[in-house]
């Protein structure tokens, strides 16, 4: 397997496809690097170079028992870039992916970037606090948390119904379903659980006002975890010059329920 250590002796592993112009992506939760495949297979059979790397903590990257916050996640991306020599990459951030690569923007700069993708991410935003009333109550997150200590098996496999937008009338396979929970799976619960707070507590608009590079925000307007009008509407006005794309009815796992539409997206995005 290709990994790499962090500074700090966490084994990160990647995948690193194709190449040419590279594009790093960064996944959500709970997932890891594997719900990028079609992505990164799209991409790299048009000329790019595609790297997607397992968060600490998820996947087959090691598992440490702390370090579970952002400037951790953004220099981990920063010691990958580095390890790899990676220059002009875009970055693809889905979900709490979004707000790994806007932290890493916010902590080492744009001198090796040259594009930014926000996919469903939880930038700027997405818990409720004093003076961003309109996230999500911190309730729900305690909820989260409570669910995957008494039963996580069972609670991720109940949360595949809203992330795909199952209940909504979105289709996906047996086979779908049973891959998210195995990825699921693999991660430390300790990681899982805190992931729970960081992203949910972490306010990313320093990060938002630094970004000095062409962005693409896309999100789904039936996203019933990342609330679009609270998350990636928001993050496009407050990024200059952001190009923001609705997926009419897309739920947050408009990866899989929409493979080609994004593909497609981000190969023109790429390419322009």
């Amino acid at each position: 397997m290709s990994t790499f250590t962090t500074r700090d002796g966490t084994e990160i592993y990647f995948k690193d496809w194709g190449s040419g112009k590279p594009v790093l992506f960064s996944h959500g939760w709970p997932l890891d690097a594997d719900m990028w495949e079609y992505q990164m297979e799209y991409l790299s059979s048009r000329g790019y170079r595609t790297i997607a790397f397992d968060r600490r903590g998820f996947g087959r990257s090691s598992q440490p028992w702390e370090g579970y916050d952002y400037d951790t996640f953004a220099d981990d991306i920063a010691q990958l870039i580095e390890h790899l020599d990676l220059r002009d990459v875009t970055l693809v951030g889905f979900s709490m992916g979004g707000g790994d690569v806007s932290r890493y923007i916010g902590r080492h700069g744009t001198s090796r970037v040259a594009k930014l993708a926000l996919l469903g991410a939880v930038t700027p935003i997405f818990g409720r606090t004093a003076d961003y009333p309109q996230g999500v109550d911190p309730s729900v997150f305690a909820g989260i948390r409570d669910g995957l200590l008494k039963d996580r098996a069972q609670f991720i496999a109940d949360f595949a119904t809203p992330f795909y937008g199952i209940d909504k009338g979105q289709k996906v396979s047996d086979g779908v379903l049973t891959q998210t929970l195995n990825i699921a799976l693999l991660a430390s619960l300790k990681g899982t659980v805190d992931c729970v707070t960081a992203f949910s507590e972490t306010d990313f608009r320093g990060d938002l006002a630094k970004v000095d590079v062409p962005t693409l925000v896309i999100h789904g307007d039936g996203d019933a975890i990342v609330p679009f009008e609270t998350t990636g509407k928001v993050a496009a006005q407050l990024i200059k010059g952001a190009e923001l794309k609705v997926y009419p009815g897309a739920p947050h796992g408009f990866a899989v329920t929409h493979t080609q539409r994004l593909n497609e997206d981000l190969l023109a995005f790429l390419a322009g």
